[in-house]
């Protein structure tokens, strides 16, 4: 997970609780593309690089940071946009997942002072980040456009993925102050039978349709057209290099 050195989230009093999306990052093959194509279809800036050499960029929103552009380290990588779940213990909920029937990608492994991050995938292989805070809780903003609003979980065997993250995240999916930021569909419900399952992301906009015109004029393309949901008007767009993601209008 890239992190950003401007800490805190501003609709969040330190860390966000667990099973909480508090961050997202796309690993790209070209992040210099990406910040061209994300700067204009968003209005995202970008400064302090971080990584090998500076490559990975951090993006802001009105000067809040909201997301993380990031080289892919191996050609074979997938190009795609990745959730983070907060969780306040990272080895924890690892050995939670792989007891549940998840796996893990890649171990807890500290960054610097900012937090500790992995990469794990459910029963099905979707695969998602976990995020345990140090000096950067995660997003400065959320739920406006030009930033994360939603992340929803395209499943085939939705009895096994509802039982494992009700169980992994049960509080912040069903507890008294929950208000999920992360829901749950078929595959078939938006996408053809051999779509494997996966997190797709959302971001915020004002005017999906007109945000189409702009994904196509920057050399994206529409995957699924505009369409209603019980949390909003949404299409699903691929970026100018392949990374799939959705534009929600609420």
């Amino acid at each position: 997970m890239a992190v950003s050195p401007a800490s805190g989230a501003s609709d969040a009093s330190g860390a966000f609780p667990e099973g909480v999306p508090c961050w997202v990052e796309a690993q790209l093959p070209d992040v210099e593309a990406g910040r061209r194509f994300y700067g204009e279809l968003f209005g995202w800036t970008f400064g302090e690089g971080f990584g090998p050499a500076g490559t990975g960029v951090w993006a802001r929103h009105r000067g809040e940071p909201v997301a993380a552009l990031a080289p892919k380290g191996d050609g074979r990588m997938p190009t795609v946009w990745t959730v983070y779940f907060a969780t306040p213990d990272a080895a924890a909920l690892a050995a939670r997942i792989t007891t549940a029937g998840g796996g893990l990608i890649t171990a807890p492994t500290p960054v610097g002072s900012f937090g500790t991050t992995a990469l794990a995938t459910d029963p099905e292989g979707a695969v998602f980040g976990l995020w345990q805070a140090g000096d950067h809780p995660g997003f400065g903003k959320r739920h406006v456009p030009g930033s994360f609003c939603w992340a929803e979980l395209y499943a085939r065997d939705t009895w096994v993925v509802d039982a494992f993250y009700g169980a992994l995240f049960h509080d912040a999916l069903f507890g008294a102050d929950a208000s999920p930021d992360v829901g749950r569909a078929p595959v078939l419900d938006v996408f053809p039978a051999e779509m494997p399952p996966h997190f797709l992301v959302h971001f915020g906009v004002e005017d999906v349709e007109a945000v189409l015109g702009t994904v196509n004029r920057l050399g994206g393309r529409v995957q699924v057209p505009a369409f209603d949901t019980s949390y909003g008007k949404v299409a699903v767009v691929t970026d100018n290099q392949g990374a799939s993601f959705a534009v929600i209008q609420r």
